[in-house]
């Protein structure tokens, strides 16, 4: 058996015994995880003089061209370092009118995130193009992603890895600079006027003090230099990745889930019900590392075209994620529409999902697994001719790239939908465990 089967038959197994006593075993209180592990989380410490500095930049508006816009304030501390707003996206530029291309990712959870790459990542010693990858990957059979197949999924060449929707960064120093200077966003202008601003912040000692005086002197290596430090910042403070969940103590034995939430667990590891655990893995690593809730894989779910962006007022214009238009160095065309899978810990704080935020609640996102392929009149828009439009924001040319072999996914009209009502309710209940920031009882003993 691989590794993460192993890993799922474990997680299965400690959901089918909390709350039942056996012959012979200790007392368990219902709800409770009768086989608790242990959870390796990082290392808590004083931030570093590097990530110090990073911290003034991140929270730091004087950056933007608006004069009103950090980092902090798409990616907020009090929503999970993700967007603070209702709306599909954020607005910035130089009077903060001007809507982003997509919905705000959180910042959360990226200490593990790997590199992209098409199919699992290469080892330095043994890279292989892009080009040739790709190709090989049009010859191969993708294995279908179950909940309890993840093993073989894990091999699957298509995109993974990387930061943003499309994976452009592969390090939160690279991710950091893109919004800084996107004019829709903090709209720095140009690597000069951020490093100008920088030489004048009221911190600019401190890269005297870590780098020398010399930084100064290069616009360029300034900047990359502050990107290193938001980086930093990024990677040490803990509140970035704090892993303390009601899930995360269940795990431990800290906590109990309620009947629902236990339902919901079930659901979600369930590859004939909501099947999300193919993509959304659940259990810890091997070596006791909590679960990412992401396989950090890439997929075409065809979620219907957003109105409410100003872009999309273009008939013309589809965003394409690994395509373009943002990131250009993707020639193969059977990833267009591919996006990255983000993780779901604290996705009951979002109020925008996929990548281009049309949906703002996780009903709707239940709803539109559930009904994509049996009752897609429930999702997708009637055309001018009355006809349904559904993958309505893919080009004709790439809706053969949109995922209908994974469950829930693998129905079609008229089949019976995958969840029942309560049955999305109970998966809703199971996800709001996700969010950080829960209390543990005290243990009286």
């Amino acid at each position: 058996m691989r590794r993460r089967d192993v890993l799922w038959h474990l997680g299965a197994g400690l959901l089918m015994l909390a709350g039942a006593t056996f012959a012979g075993e200790a007392q368990v209180s219902p709800g409770e995880n009768p086989h608790p592990v242990h959870l390796v989380r990082p290392h808590a410490a004083p931030l570093s003089a590097m990530a110090q500095l990073g911290q003034k930049i991140f929270y730091d508006p004087s950056l933007s061209s608006s004069g009103q816009l950090s980092c902090a304030s798409c990616h907020s501390p009090q929503h999970a370092y993700g967007a603070p707003n209702d709306g599909p996206v954020m607005l910035g530029g130089a009077d903060l009118t001007r809507q982003g291309a997509r919905a705000v990712p959180s910042l959360g959870y990226l200490e593990r995130q790997p590199n992209f790459s098409i199919g699992p990542e290469q080892s330095d010693d043994n890279v292989v193009s892009v080009t040739i990858v790709a190709a090989l990957g049009q010859k191969s059979t993708r294995a279908t992603k179950t909940a309890t197949g993840t093993a073989a999924s894990a091999a699957n060449i298509v995109p993974q890895g990387g930061l943003f929707w499309d994976g452009r960064a592969d390090t939160l120093q690279g991710q950091a600079l893109f919004p800084l200077l996107d004019p829709r966003e903090m709209d720095g202008g140009s690597i000069e006027r951020v490093a100008g601003l920088l030489r004048h912040a009221p911190y600019f000692e401190r890269f005297v003090g870590l780098f020398g005086a010399g930084v100064l002197n290069s616009s360029r290596l300034l900047v990359s230099e502050a990107m290193f430090a938001v980086a930093r910042y990024q990677f040490e403070d803990a509140t970035f990745h704090p892993y303390t969940s009601k899930y995360d103590y269940w795990l431990e034995g800290k906590a109990r889930l309620s009947e629902s939430e236990l339902r919901g667990l079930q659901l979600f590891n369930d590859p004939d019900k909501a099947n999300c655990a193919g993509c959304h893995l659940s259990s810890p690593t091997r070596d006791g590392l909590p679960p990412l809730f992401t396989d950090h894989q890439y997929e075409a779910l065809g979620a219907p075209r957003n109105a409410a962006l100003i872009q999309n007022r273009d008939p013309t214009y589809f965003d394409l994620g690994v395509c373009g238009p943002q990131r250009k160095d993707i020639a193969e065309r059977q990833y267009c529409g591919m996006f990255l899978t983000p993780t779901l810990r604290n996705v009951a704080t979002r109020h925008a999902f996929f990548h281009n935020g049309v949906f703002g609640s996780l009903q709707q996102v239940l709803d539109f697994y559930n009904f994509r392929d049996t009752n897609p009149e429930k999702i997708y828009p009637l055309g001018a001719d009355g006809r349904l439009q559904k993958y309505n924001d893919i080009p004709q040319a790439y809706r053969t790239n949109v995922d209908v072999a994974d469950p829930p996914f693998n129905r079609h009209p008229g089949d019976e939908p995958a969840m029942t009502p309560q049955d999305e309710a109970d998966i809703i209940a199971f996800l709001k465990t996700l969010t950080d920031g829960f209390q543990p009882a005290r243990s009286t003993d």
